[in-house]
């Protein structure tokens, strides 16, 4: 007996009828749209390494840029329509401006950090050989841009716009996992650059542009290895403004791994990331705010 009324499924059922959802076709375009991305990119980076070894002249960071351009515009183009906000091809002040701000505030930690490792170790800077040009452009130049492009470009925000704590934990996860196999990292070094991913991805997402996550990155690499004179994630520069010289506690002083392995760059990146949680986006999917306008096609 109904007595007229129309019954609703879901209350023969409790009120759990299952729903109709976007969440699964979403996860799905986002594992295509992954999958696709790393499939041009690794295609990519082993056929400019292979053409660029022929050729004797192998400038292995450029490689790598040009292999995160081709996923990037190959991905958009086939997925996307072509249209997509990457957050790069901005106004020119509009970049420069936040590119400047994240270098003002890379050159904050970096100085906070280093000036805790001369308090606590016997480490101390003298005159070094000189600014390492060359690497400027072959080595620090492309690999921050690549690193961005890979870590917060196009790859991380479709995670973001499906679900922003996802993106960011996963991003700085793989930040983390592919530095794992630099020269002396620690574990400590290796929990340093899983917060150096939150610390950029919340500095993308403090603006949704990639020119602040950038300055931060650029600035960080350039200060602490080249013009200080630590090892970055490893590498050594082969000329520095400043040497470090001394000793101290590996874990103090970062050790062969640089001041990205000290304890002071952690406690430094939490206070970052704490600055930028208080004026972030970072919310759950469902307060997302997309754009109505339409994305526009990537040069």
């Amino acid at each position: 007996m109904t007595n007229g009324k129309r019954i609703d499924r879901s209350e023969l059922s409790g009120g759990f009828a299952p729903r109709a959802t976007s969440k699964q076709p979403a996860i799905a375009q986002a594992i295509a749209a992954l999958s696709l991305f790393v499939a041009f990119y690794v295609a990519t980076l082993f056929a400019g390494g292979y053409l660029s070894a022929l050729a004797g002249v192998y400038f292995g960071q450029w490689v790598t840029l040009l292999a995160v351009g081709v996923a990037t515009i190959a991905t958009v183009a086939i997925l996307e329509g072509g249209h997509w906000r990457l957050g790069l091809f901005v106004a020119p002040r509009l970049a420069l401006r936040e590119c400047l701000l994240g270098c003002g505030a890379a050159v904050l930690l970096i100085a906070a950090a280093d000036g805790l490792v001369m308090l606590t170790t016997r480490l101390r800077h003298v005159a070094g050989n000189g600014f390492p040009w060359f690497e400027l452009i072959a080595v620090y130049l492309p690999a921050v841009f690549h690193e961005e492009l890979l870590f917060r470009g196009y790859p991380f925000q479709k995670l973001w716009r499906m679900n922003r704590l996802v993106a960011v934990a996963f991003t700085s996860l793989v930040f983390a996992a592919l530095h794992g196999g630099n020269n002396a990292v620690s574990g400590l070094a290796m929990i340093n650059l899983f917060l150096a991913g939150i610390l950029l991805a919340l500095a993308y997402a403090r603006y949704e542009r990639l020119w602040f996550p950038i300055g931060i990155h650029l600035a960080w690499n350039l200060l602490s290895g080249p013009i200080l004179g630590y090892n970055v994630s490893g590498f050594v520069a082969n000329e520095t403004v400043f040497r470090t010289v001394g000793r101290g506690t590996p874990w103090l002083t970062g050790g062969l791994f640089g001041i990205e392995g000290s304890v002071w760059i952690g406690i430094v990146e939490l206070a970052g990331v704490a600055l930028l949680l208080r004026g972030s986006r970072l919310k759950s999917r469902s307060g997302l705010r997309l754009s109505p306008d339409p994305d526009p096609p990537i040069p």
